[in-house]
């Protein structure tokens, strides 16, 4: 299927031990945090600190359009972990 330039929340899939992705669920549960929140955080702050000017501005572009969807959807969804 071609990507749809409108759909801007891009599902991925990565290779990772079960093990490992089940203790970062059950240690992001106590901790109240969201894994797919968590791992986009992590991205986000991965290119402020790595990224070239253009990943950089790349960056910024996303935020923006985060920012309109959710001004479009009434906001940023809850904090709760999801399980």
């Amino acid at each position: 299927m071609a990507p749809d330039d409108k759909d801007h929340t891009f599902a991925t899939r990565f290779r990772i031990p079960r093990r490992m992705w089940d203790a970062y669920g059950t240690a992001a549960a106590r901790k109240g945090v969201d894994r797919s929140a968590d791992l986009v955080d992590h991205v986000r702050d991965f290119i402020r600190a790595h990224g070239n000017e253009e990943e950089r501005a790349e960056l910024a572009a996303a935020e923006q359009e985060l920012a309109e969807r959710r001004a479009r959807k009434g906001g940023r969804p809850r904090k709760e972990p999801t399980t």
